[in-house]
C-alpha cells in the first residue's frame, strides 16, 4: 500500500512551523528556508531529510526501499524512498525525523514531549 499525497501532507502539516509549497510541480515541506519532505510529481518517491553518514547504511539496508537522492542533492543530508515500499506509520516517523533535523533541538524536544501516545494515528493515516 502506497503512501498518497494527502497522508504525508497531514503528517507534515501537523508539524509545527512547516509550510508547504509547490516547487518544479514537486510538493514541498519546509521549516524556514529548509526542505524536509519532498513529494515527486508523479507521487512514486518521497525525499526526505536524513543523516548523510548514516545514508549509505539505511539504502544498503532496504535497497528496494530506499535509494539516493539525484546527484545534485547528494551533498545535501537527503535520502529517497518509494511510496510504494512504505507504509503510513513508516512515512510518519521519516518525516517526523526529518522535521526534527531543521529545527532547533529545543523545539524538536518540546514537541515530542507533546506527542499523544497514538501518534502518528492521531493525524488520521
Amino acid at each position: 500500500m502506497a503512501v498518497t499525497a494527502e497522508q504525508i501532507r497531514r503528517v507534515a502539516m501537523s508539524l509545527p512551523r512547516t509550510t508547504e509549497g509547490l516547487v518544479r510541480d514537486h510538493l514541498k515541506f519546509r521549516v524556514g528556508r529548509i526542505v524536509y519532505v519532498s513529494l515527486s510529481p508523479d507521487e512514486a518517491t518521497m525525499g526526505f531529510g536524513y543523516p548523510r553518514e548514516q545514508r549509505a547504511a539505511l539504502i544498503a539496508s532496504e535497497p528496494a526501499k530506499f535509494m539516493m537522492p539525484r546527484k545534485s542533492d547528494q551533498r545535501y543530508q537527503w535520502v529517497v524512498a518509494r511510496t510504494a515500499e512504505i507504509d503510513p506509520v513508516e512515512m510518519a516517523e521519516l518525516v517526523l525525523d526529518a522535521w526534527c533535523l531543521v529545527v532547533s533541538r529545543r523545539a524538536a524536544a518540546d514537541f515530542l514531549a507533546t506527542l499523544p501516545a497514538d501518534w502518528p494515528s492521531a493525524v488520521q493515516l
